[in-house]
C-alpha cells in the first residue's frame, strides 16, 4: 500500500502543474466590453478632425478655435485616466463602466447637437472625462478575467483598438460629414454605447461599491491636476491670439496654472496615495519611457490632426476624402498586430524603439517639403511608414512601462504614461495653432518683401494677372491669395520638420531601456 502510495505521489509530480483554466465565454464578454469601450474612446480623440473645417463654420468658430474641439476632449482624458484606477475600487468595475459609458452617450448627444462652440466644448470635455475611463479599465480587464497564457491574446485585441481608434476616426468622421451630416458623427455613439451596456451586464460581475474610499482620494491633487493643466491649455491656446501676457486672461490662466501645479505637488507629500504618482518619473528607465511616449504622443495626434487641415485648406479635399489619407497607416498595423507575440519575444526593446522612433521621424520630414501642388497621394509613404513606426515604438514602449516599475506600482505608471502620452497630443494640437497662425504671417512678411514693386518681374506679372482677371484690384486679391497660400504650405512644412526632429532628439534615451526577459509573456496592467 505505501508503495503504491509513493509511486502515486510521485506520478502526479511527474505530471507537472494542473493546467491552467482557459477563460470562459463571460470572461471573453468582459474583454469585449472593454476592447469595445477603448475603441469607442481612442476614436473620437480623432473623429471630428477631418470634419473640423465643416463644424467650424456651422458652429461660427475660427480656425485657431477649432482646435478646442479636439484639446478640450485630451485634456479632459488627461485628467480621468490617472483617476481610474480608484475610481474602480471606489464604485466596483461594472458600475464604474455602466456609469462611464451612459454619461458618455449624453455628451456625445450634446455634441452633436451643438449649435455653438461653447456648447461644443462642454460636450467634448465631458466626452474626454467618460471615454477617457474606459482606456485603462480595458487593460485591467484583461489582466483580471484572462489567464496568463491568453492575456497576449487580450493585449494583442486592445493594441488593434488603442492603434485603429485615432487613424479610422477621421474616415468615419469624413465619410458620415460627406454622405449624412456631421452631427452622425456624435450620434453614432448612441448605439454603440448600448451595445457595450449589455455586454458589461453579461461580462462582468457586480461589486459593492466602497464609498469609504471617498475620505481617502487625494482631493487636493485631483483639484490641481485639473486647475494646471486645464489653465495651461487655456494659455496656449488664446496666447498668440490674445498677445500673450498682454492680455489680463492670459496672465489669469498662468496664475490659475500654477496655483494648479502647487497643488498637485503638495498632493505628493500629503497624500497617502497620490492622484498621479510623479516620484516614478526619477526613475531613469520610466522618465525615459515616459518621456518618449510624450514625444510619440506629439507625433500621432499632431499628424492626425495636421494631415487633414492640410488637406482641407490646400489641397480644397473633402472630410471623406481626408480621411481616407488618415486611414493609410492603419494598414502596416494592422498586419503588424497579427504577429505583436512573436515581435515581443524575439526583438530587444531598445532596437524595436528606436527604429519606432527612427521611421516616425523620418516620416514627418517627408511631410516637410509639401509645395502648393500637394495632395493626398504625397502622404501614401509616410502614413505608411508612420504605420510601422507607431508599432514599435508605441506596443514596445507600454510594455516596458510595466517592466520598469515594481508590480505595485505597475498601475500607477500605466496611468502615469497614458497621461503623457495624451499630454504630449494636447501640446501638439494647441502647439500646431501657434506655429501655424505665427508662421504663415512671417513666411507672408518674407514673400512680400521679395516682391518689391520696381522689379520688372513683378511688374509683368501684375500687368499679366490685371488683364487675365479684370483689373488690377482683382489682380492684388489673387496675388495676396497666392501669398497666403504658399505662406500656408511654408508653415505645414515647419510643423513637420519641428515633429520630425523632435521624435530625433529623443532618440538616446533608447539607451536607458532594459531588454525584456527571455521567453516573457507581454505584460497586461491591472489597477
Amino acid at each position: 500500500m505505501a508503495s503504491k502510495a509513493i509511486s502515486s505521489s510521485q506520478g502526479a509530480a511527474s505530471a507537472g502543474p494542473v493546467a491552467e483554466p482557459r477563460a470562459d465565454a463571460a470572461a471573453w464578454l468582459a474583454v469585449a466590453a472593454g476592447t469595445l469601450g477603448a475603441l469607442m474612446a481612442t476614436l473620437d480623440i480623432s473623429i471630428v478632425n477631418s470634419a473640423l473645417p465643416t463644424i467650424q463654420g456651422e458652429i461660427g468658430a475660427s480656425g485657431t478655435e477649432g482646435t478646442w474641439v479636439a484639446t478640450a476632449y485630451l485634456v479632459a482624458e488627461i485628467v480621468i485616466i490617472p483617476l481610474a484606477a480608484w475610481l474602480e475600487r471606489l464604485l466596483g468595475l461594472r458600475t464604474f463602466l455602466l456609469i462611464a459609458a451612459g454619461m458618455f452617450t449624453i455628451f456625445s448627444m450634446v455634441c452633436g447637437t451643438a449649435s455653438s462652440l461653447t456648447m461644443m466644448i462642454i460636450g467634448r470635455v465631458g466626452q474626454g472625462f467618460t471615454g477617457g475611463a474606459m482606456i485603462p479599465t480595458a487593460q485591467t480587464i484583461i489582466a483580471t478575467r484572462l489567464p496568463r497564457r491568453q492575456q497576449p491574446i487580450g493585449i494583442a485585441l486592445f493594441g488593434v483598438t488603442a492603434i485603429l481608434g485615432p487613424v479610422i476616426g477621421p474616415l468615419i468622421g469624413g465619410w458620415l460629414t460627406e454622405n449624412f451630416s456631421w452631427h452622425y458623427a456624435f450620434f453614432l455613439n448612441l448605439p454603440i454605447c448600448a451595445g457595450l451596456v449589455v455586454l458589461l451586464l453579461l461580462g462582468l460581475p457586480h461589486h459593492k461599491a466602497k464609498l469609504a474610499l471617498l475620505t481617502q482620494a487625494d482631493w487636493l491633487g485631483i483639484a490641481g491636476l485639473a486647475l494646471g493643466l486645464g489653465g495651461l491649455t487655456v494659455l496656449l491656446e488664446e496666447g498668440q491670439r490674445e498677445l500673450w501676457f498682454a492680455s489680463a486672461l492670459i496672465q489669469r490662466m498662468a496664475l490659475v496654472s500654477a496655483a494648479g501645479f502647487t497643488m498637485l505637488f503638495v498632493g505628493q507629500v500629503r497624500a497617502k496615495r497620490p492622484v498621479i504618482k510623479l516620484s516614478l518619473l526619477l526613475d531613469r528607465q520610466f522618465g525615459s519611457v515616459a518621456l518618449m511616449g510624450m514625444v510619440l504622443g506629439v507625433v500621432l495626434y499632431g499628424t492626425s490632426y495636421a494631415i487633414p487641415q492640410f488637406l482641407a485648406a490646400v489641397a480644397d479635399y473633402n472630410a471623406l476624402q481626408s480621411g481616407k489619407v488618415v486611414l493609410l497607416s492603419g494598414i502596416p498595423s494592422l498586419f503588424m498586430m497579427a504577429i505583436v507575440p512573436i515581435l515581443l519575444r524575439t526583438v530587444d526593446v531598445r532596437i524595436a524603439v528606436a527604429g519606432g522612433l527612427l521611421i516616425m521621424g523620418l516620416a514627418a520630414l517627408l511631410d516637410a517639403h509639401l509645395t502648393i501642388d500637394s495632395a493626398g497621394a504625397d502622404f501614401t509613404v509616410s502614413q505608411l511608414l508612420r504605420g510601422v513606426g507607431q508599432i514599435l515604438g508605441m506596443l514596445f514602449l507600454s510594455q516596458a512601462v510595466v517592466r520598469s516599475v515594481p508590480p505595485e506600482d505597475a498601475g500607477d505608471a500605466s496611468g502615469l504614461f497614458n497621461a503623457v502620452r495624451n499630454l504630449g497630443g494636447s501640446f501638439a494640437l494647441a502647439g500646431i495653432s501657434i506655429l501655424q497662425e505665427g508662421r504663415v504671417w512671417l513666411h507672408s512678411r518674407r514673400i512680400e518683401e521679395g516682391l518689391t514693386a520696381n522689379s520688372p518681374a513683378v511688374q509683368s506679372y501684375v500687368s499679366g494677372v490685371s488683364q487675365a482677371v479684370g483689373g488690377d484690384a482683382a489682380a492684388f486679391r489673387l496675388i495676396s491669395q497666392q501669398v497666403q497660400g504658399q505662406a500656408l504650405v511654408m508653415a505645414f512644412n515647419d510643423i513637420f520638420w519641428i515633429m520630425g526632429i523632435g521624435t530625433f532628439l529623443v532618440l538616446p534615451l533608447v539607451l536607458f531601456l532594459r531588454p525584456f526577459p527571455k521567453d516573457a509573456a507581454p505584460a497586461a496592467v491591472m489597477h
